[in-house]
């Protein structure tokens, strides 16, 4: 029998608050670890560690790389970096693939520990908007652990944890104050010994720790893109949660890939704006020059297909501002 002694933290906009109040409230004798993933934008230093020691009674350190867990701390992940568990209970920090455009990334983390701690894992997800962490919290159910969501009604973003309900609906929803309390609860509480995780999950936690694995493809491809760096997509469920995979091991929830897609639809649209404009302006020179019906009929008829592309991109821009 083992106890459950790793607490997974996740988060994006609007988390530092509950964060804050969450960690205020754990007590100072938890009987486990507890690791903090928040989207930290690269090459800045990040004082999140600093900030959060602030309010706890744990002591918070920045994550090292090669450090063993202890219980009674608090480690928080680095710019840049992957956090994320290896064998042993030794901490990784890794440049390993992004997931959902982000490293350090939530569910890179999860799925770690889920990997590698099974049953002992208490996965958390708190404010952030689209469905970051929901597939990661849906692999730390599946391999036994606990799952604990920040209530969306008072989630200063509500995307997160929404989506994390979805995907785990056994998973209790409660305010932050209350989340440190239903983790002392769990903490120190005796579960079964972790199962083989499947081979999906160690071929994706391997290439985010190494960048390489010996395990098989995820064995559902799916005919989509990465929109990070173009290579075929494999389909991965996780119960009722699902994201997609690259060959090299980028990670897609749904909502990040629709929001990459559409990125990747605005810079064709304005790529073919610009190739456009500049046929413009040699049917209009030509048009100038030699003269010639031809010239003028395309040049209107360019000049109609551009004031539609703006109109579909300027639109759209009005739409989203206003909403």
């Amino acid at each position: 029998m083992s106890r459950r002694d790793v607490v997974v933290i996740g988060g994006s906009a609007g988390v530092h608050a509950a964060l804050r109040k969450l960690l205020s409230r754990l007590p100072a004798d938890l009987p486990a670890a507890v690791l903090v993933v928040t989207h930290l934008p690269p090459g800045a230093r990040s004082t999140l560690a600093e900030t959060l020691a602030k309010d706890s009674v744990l002591p918070v350190v920045t994550a090292t790389d090669g450090e063993r867990l202890r219980a009674g701390r608090v480690y928080v992940a680095v710019p840049d970096r992957h956090l994320v568990i290896g064998a042993n209970d030794v901490l990784r920090l890794s440049t390993g693939p992004r997931e959902n455009r982000a490293r350090p990334a939530v569910d890179a983390l999860f799925r770690a520990a889920a990997r590698w701690c099974g049953p002992r894992v208490v996965g958390v997800v708190l404010s952030g908007s689209l469905d970051d962490g929901a597939a990661g919290l849906a692999a730390v159910a599946a391999h036994g652990g606990a799952a604990l969501v920040q209530d969306p009604v008072e989630a200063r973003f509500a995307g997160m944890p929404q989506a994390a309900l979805v995907a785990v609906p056994s998973a209790v929803a409660a305010p932050a104050a209350e989340l440190a309390r239903l983790i002392a609860l769990r903490a120190g509480q005796q579960v079964d010994d972790a199962e083989e995780p499947d081979e999906a999950l160690i071929w994706e936690t391997d290439m985010v720790a190494d960048g390489r694995t010996d395990a098989g493809h995820p064995q559902r491809p799916a005919a989509l893109g990465c929109p990070e760096c173009g290579g075929g997509m494999y389909e991965v469920r996780t119960g009722a949660a699902v994201h997609y995979v690259c060959h090299v091991g980028h990670s897609w929830s749904p909502q990040a890939f629709i929001a990459a897609s559409d990125d990747g639809i605005e810079e064709a649209l304005w790529t073919a704006i610009s190739a456009m404009e500049e046929k413009a302006t040699v049917l209009r020179d030509q048009a100038a020059r030699v003269g010639g019906i031809e010239y003028e009929a395309e040049l209107e008829r360019v000049r109609r297909s551009i004031t539609v592309l703006r109109g579909q991109l300027v639109g759209e821009s009005d739409h989203a501002a206003a909403s």
